[in-house]
Parts: structure tokens; sequence; C-alpha cells
């Protein structure tokens, strides 16, 4: 089994928090969201991982070293391919085209999810869905009467199905896949100037190809700050519900309430921590009550009350008002 996670994008909507680490590194509860993608997918398929493509921009050698370790802590060989222009999600895909072979699986590294990941061998593909209200704003599959996916449409402005795709595929052919994606670039096939995934899985199925879609209990969403605070919450509470506060953490005079994340190194005094906090590494608190919020490495608190918060690495936050979206390397006094 080979995985391909396409991650070149610029993040635009997490900004500032993007500014200086591509999204799919941002860390939640301790570890990269891309990280956790990852991990949460090795742990749910049963068949041994070969290889794992990070499709990225060019981040340096000092994130590729990272995501690359990731996939070897799996046991797979992990490789790096680039996406050097935004020419849309099937392009991205066929970045990484020499993994396309065998059984793939397919997922963007914007989304978390928890799901049933029983890989159905009968069909070609399984494209994992979420049942939304407001389907307009998604991707959307439309099913036959044999429940198999027979077409896809993309931002529906009337109804007509409430399947959203999350991102995350599996495909028992990965040469079929390419091969499509292929003809869309041969031929030029875009839209709005980009070459789109859902053309080419819509040529498998016009071209015989089975996929059905796949349950998903959950989907959480890192599309911005305000979602990404809430997937923390729920990362939490799924992975450290009793809460995990390193060994060389130093916690004086204060209370953690779980569940939280306290990184290595970081010191909090005199301060009430959580619920569903995530405090990276080397931080300092002092005097903080802080809630539903994520802290990055290096931060310094002093004199803050906050809830709903999402701060950057190296920054020093001082009498801050309730809630903030603050970039790596700022004071706020």
């Amino acid at each position: 089994m080979n995985i391909i996670i396409p991650m070149a994008g610029m993040g635009k909507r997490l900004r500032p928090h993007t500014l200086t680490v591509p999204k799919p590194l941002v860390p939640l509860a301790g570890k990269p969201i891309v990280q956790h993608l990852v991990e949460d997918i090795a742990g749910l398929i049963e068949e041994p991982l070969d290889k794992v493509v990070f499709v990225t921009g060019r981040f340096g050698k000092k994130v590729e070293q990272h995501l690359i370790a990731v996939a070897e802590a799996l046991g797979a060989t992990g490789q790096i391919a680039y996406q050097d222009e935004a020419l849309g999600t099937a392009h991205a895909v066929y970045c990484a085209k020499e993994a396309l072979e065998g059984k793939v699986i397919v997922a963007f590294a914007d989304t978390l999810f928890r799901a049933n990941f029983k890989l159905d061998n009968t069909a070609d593909g399984v494209l994992w869905v979420k049942q939304i209200e407001n389907p307009s704003a998604f991707g959307v599959v439309q099913l036959d009467e044999s429940g198999a996916i027979s077409d896809f449409v993309e931002k529906p402005s009337h109804f007509v199905s409430d399947l959203a795709m999350i991102g995350i595929y599996y495909f028992r052919k990965g040469e079929a896949l390419r091969d499509e994606i292929a003809y869309l670039l041969d031929n030029k096939i875009t839209k709005g100037g980009e070459y789109q995934l859902p053309d080419a899985l819509k040529r498998l199925t016009e071209s015989g190809s089975r996929l059905v879609p796949g349950e998903v209990a959950e989907w959480m969403d890192c599309g911005n700050a305000a979602v990404t605070i809430e997937t923390n919450s729920r990362v939490l509470e799924l992975k450290h519900p009793q809460s995990h506060i390193d060994p060389s953490a130093q916690v004086s005079n204060s209370l953690v309430i779980e569940p939280c994340y306290i990184g290595a190194g970081t010191r909090i005094e005199h301060s009430v921590i959580g619920p569903h906090v995530s405090l990276g590494t080397n931080c300092v608190l002092q005097d903080v009550r802080m809630r539903e919020s994520l802290v990055q490495d290096g931060t310094t608190l002093s004199g803050a009350f906050l809830e709903k918060s999402m701060i950057g690495s190296s920054s020093k936050i001082a009498k801050a008002p309730m809630r903030l979206s603050v970039g790596d390397f700022n004071t706020v006094e």
C-alpha cells in the first residue's frame, strides 16, 4: 500500500499562522496536522505500508527530513515530490505518479477524520464522504441505485446530494487513476485554470470503474483558525483525554484541567490551563488563564486571560484580551 499526501498549498485561510510554517505542519496536540493524518491512516489499514509520498512546495530540508522521518517511523519509505505550480488537485496527485501503482490511498493534508476504514475489495475505489447540512460549499457525490458513485458535482447551486468528499480516497489500481489524470494533462482539461481530481474520478466511473462511498463518523477541518482550534480540542479528547504533560515540563502553583498537551521544557506558574489547550515546547506561562487554545513553541505569556486563541511560536503576549490569532515572532503588550 502506498499513501500520497498532497500538501503544497499556501494555507491562506489560516494566515498568519502559515506565513512561516506550511499549514500541514502546524502542530495540534504536540504533532503536526500531517503527522496525525498519516499515523491515523496507517493505524487503520490492515496491509503493510510501502511508500508515503509527500507532495510539497519548496519547504526546505528541515521540513522534508521531518516528513521522511514520519514515514520511516511507520515502517515505510518516505519520499518528497514537488508541486512547483498551483495547478490543481489532480496535478498535485500526478506529481507523485511513480507511487500511483497497485493499492493507493490519497489523503489531502488539511483534514483529520474518524472513519470506518475497512477497504471494499470488490470495488475499484473508495471515496470517504460526510453527510453535511450545507453541500453548496463543497464537492459532493451522487449515488446510483446500487450505492456506487455515479457523478461528482462541485459546489452545487441547488440540491443534488449532501455527501461531501472529505479529501481521502482509496484506489485498488493506482495506475488507472494515473492514466486518467495524464489524459486531463495531455488534453489540457481544466476548470478555473486547474486540473481537478473529480474530473479524473468521473472518467474512471465512465470507463467502468466502480467507486463506492466510505462512511465517516467525524470530519475535523483545519481550514482556518477557528476550526483548527475546534479540531485541536477534539484531537486532545481522542488522544490525550487524561492530558499529556512532558516529564521535563514544570508546573508550579497551577492547575491543568484535562484534556491538555504540555510540551517539553514548558514552564507554567500561578496559572489555570485548560480544558482543551495545547502548549508547544519551551513556553513560559505566568499568571495565565487559558482554555480552548493553541500555543506554539517558545512563546511567553503573562497576565493573560485567553480562550479560543491561536498563538504562533516565539511570541510574547502580556495582558492580552480574551481572543487572539497571532502568528510567529509577535509581541502583544
